[in-house]
């Protein structure tokens, strides 16, 4: 039984929709991880038609993932950089012209504050929660313009999109303070969103049929936005995609 929001009526017609779905086990913050997933999911001969990376955490004390790097940045961003590079041959297969497939990239608007030092990446000279976080999410969108800029050079069907969910009412916001804590929960249900709704914007990007074929997008609400201008810096983007490559050993 559906409802039609245009019409206002109750339509008796029944839609039956299969749908099988199957838990991987992925740790991001492992390249080796990393690398076994990509394997067991290719060994599925599988398509890839949509790439949602959406794992992360923020505001975490300082810790290091097992390879050494710092957690935000070895996790939200580098752990989702080695996974897109290994999985991009399926993704080119599985796309064609009229029906690319698709990687939406989970950004923030925290990204606006986000400075990226390629001589201290790892955060070693003076560690602070925010603007690690600040500089993974501003990493992925250098990342995200990169890539797609090669795609489209080599005309693969694939489109690359970045979104910014929004203030989401999940569990990442644990690691506030206690006081940020107690401030916030008076809010949260009038300035957060729902984790639906936090959601939408990137089920936007990855379904969309008027996105079909357009990448290299910063997406807020389902709208086009600016990114902040440092994040438009090809020089930028270039070198951290060649630092990204050494570090988790990509040629």
């Amino acid at each position: 039984m559906c409802f039609d929001v245009q019409t206002n009526r109750v339509s008796t017609d029944f839609a039956i929709f299969l749908l099988s779905v199957e838990f991987m086990y992925l740790d991001l913050a492992s390249l080796t991880s990393v690398r076994q997933f990509v394997q067991r999911y290719k060994a599925k001969g599988l398509p890839l038609h949509v790439l949602v990376n959406n794992a992360g955490v923020m505001l975490v004390p300082e810790r290091r993932t097992e390879d050494g790097f710092e957690l935000h940045f070895g996790l939200n961003y580098l752990g989702h950089f080695l996974l897109t590079n290994l999985l991009l041959d399926v993704l080119k297969k599985s796309g064609k012209p009229g029906k690319c497939s698709r990687i939406v990239i989970m950004s923030s608007a925290t990204h606006y504050g986000g400075r990226l030092t390629l001589d201290d990446l790892q955060g070693r000279m003076c560690y602070s929660a925010h603007g690690a976080y600040a500089q993974s999410k501003l990493a992925l969108l250098l990342f995200s313009y990169h890539l797609q800029d090669q795609l489209w050079v080599r005309g693969d069907p694939v489109t690359v999109n970045a979104v910014d969910p929004g203030m989401v009412d999940t569990a990442l916001y644990d690691n506030l303070s206690s006081p940020a804590q107690l401030a916030k929960k008076p809010f949260a249900k009038l300035l957060f969103r729902t984790p639906a709704e936090g959601a939408s914007t990137a089920i936007y990007a990855a379904a969309a049929s008027e996105l079909e074929g357009i990448g290299g997008l910063y997406l807020y609400n389902g709208r086009k936005t600016e990114s902040s201008a440092l994040s438009y810096n090809e020089r930028l983007q270039s070198k951290l995609w060649k630092e990204s490559c050494a570090l988790v050993g990509l040629q």
